[in-house]
């Protein structure tokens, strides 16, 4: 549970309990500062346990210890207080007094600080000397754990073993129930013998709040040692490990890794310029015996853009068995931003036949080939572009390659701009098509 009591830590919490003719407020005070947050659980712990039992403390001892436990907690909302199921035990608890179970109740309904700062004023004594029943409605527990726990029956944990505990605290037969066994009126217990004196009192109270000695003299948990299973052949070979291990050879250790030199030397070469077709051949078959190649070909995003200019073909190969690849959105980025040619519409095309590509890549590189368009100077160059844009376009919408819906606006204004050619009319009847 904690930090422990200390016996200087009780016997300090005994005397603020025991300032009863006090307001409750100074002695709330006077806790705050005698004790530092870190320890408050533990004394409150304490409190609650020594709580439990009606006969130790003194009524008015008890209200100040009811205090103690709910202001420890005022600052945090009512239902995070880890002794409100507590406190509304005791609230609804028939058989205990009634002017602490109406004491319970008001610190519960006033929930304004400044409200419970005014009833704290009075002192414990006060409160009990002025406590009036007849004006007080004392709930049964079941409504107050639906009001503040917002269950009506709570189900406490039953231990069997704990409830043939001899207790620590047994009542004197010879005190009537509701005295005070403190009051000088029962100075001499039968037969002439004192009672315990108030130090001695004091003595006994301070060890149970020290030692949380409240949970009773319980019997020992007494049963037979479980008896050994046999023991099975094998079943201690870890104490003496067989070390005599084979050794296991890696037969990739001294694999030829000129292949994968050879396809990085290629793609760097088919990066800056065309490769003939004997060298061409040779990537695609390197690259279709060994598709993991790719990840070590040397190929970069960068390089992406002068490889698609150069040697179309062999880009076309390295994306498709790049598809899986986190890295593939750098690369249709690349396709995307580059400068749209012949040679970029035929990559794309390519893979659209080989993968899935993503909708919305398709999108923005259909949407960087037209605005390409438009903005070349060159009319020879222009209608070339256009032609081969519409040309592409129909490939992509005839073999479903892309929802039409999605771009017909944007290719619709484009087919209506270049109206003059005869690639980019009969894209916009295709369209027309297609949307009938």
């Amino acid at each position: 549970m904690g930090m422990v009591v200390s016996g200087e830590e009780a016997y300090k919490l005994l005397k603020m309990m025991k300032q009863g003719d006090l307001p409750i407020h100074d002695v709330l005070s006077d806790f705050n500062s005698s004790f530092p947050p870190s320890h408050r659980f533990s004394l409150c712990t304490s409190l609650f346990l020594i709580l439990q039992d009606k006969l130790v403390l003194t009524g008015t001892e008890r209200l100040v210890a009811l205090s103690v436990i709910h202001q420890s907690h005022a600052s945090q909302p009512i239902n995070a207080n880890p002794f409100l199921r507590f406190l509304i035990s005791i609230a609804g608890d028939d058989n205990a007094e009634k002017f602490e179970r109406a004491f319970i109740l008001q610190l519960l309904e006033l929930s304004d600080s400044s409200s419970i700062k005014e009833f704290l004023k009075q002192s414990a004594t006060d409160y009990i000397k002025s406590f009036d029943p007849s004006l007080h409605v004392l709930p049964q527990v079941e409504e107050l754990r639906q009001k503040y726990l917002n269950t009506a029956h709570s189900e406490t944990f039953k231990c069997f073993f704990k409830d043939n505990a001899v207790k620590n605290v047994l009542a004197d037969p010879d005190v009537p129930l509701g005295c005070d066994v403190n009051s000088s009126e029962f100075d001499l217990q039968p037969g002439g013998k004192a009672k315990l004196g108030s130090g001695e009192r004091d003595e006994t109270v301070v060890g149970m709040l020290a030692n949380l000695s409240l949970e009773g003299l319980g019997p020992q948990w007494i049963r037979p040692r479980p008896p050994r299973l046999p023991i099975q052949d094998g079943e201690l070979v870890w104490l003496i490990p067989d070390n005599n291990h084979e050794l296991l050879w890696d037969h990739g250790m001294c694999a030829d890794t000129s292949r994968g030199a050879a396809v990085r030397d290629l793609i760097a070469k088919a990066a800056k310029g065309p490769l003939v077709p004997a060298q061409q051949e040779k990537v695609m078959m390197e690259l279709a015996n060994d598709p993991k190649l790719v990840y070590h070909c040397g190929l970069t995003p960068l390089k992406l853009a002068d490889l698609v200019e150069n040697n179309p073909l062999i880009a076309v190969e390295v994306l498709t068995k790049l598809i899986n690849s986190p890295e593939i959105a750098e690369y249709f980025t690349v396709l995307v931003t580059m400068e749209m040619s012949l040679h970029s519409m035929e990559v794309v095309n390519r893979l659209t036949q080989a993968v899935k590509l993503p909708s919305e890549f398709l999108r923005l590189y259909i949407s960087n080939c037209i605005a390409s368009c438009e903005n070349i100077k060159d009319k020879y160059m222009q209608n070339r572009l256009v032609r081969l844009v519409c040309v592409f376009l129909q490939s992509l919408i005839r073999n479903n390659h892309i929802d039409v819906k999605e771009i017909l606006i944007e290719v619709q204004a484009f087919c209506i701009n270049f109206s003059r050619i005869r690639e980019a009319a009969g894209l916009f009847r295709l369209l027309k098509t297609m949307e009938g």
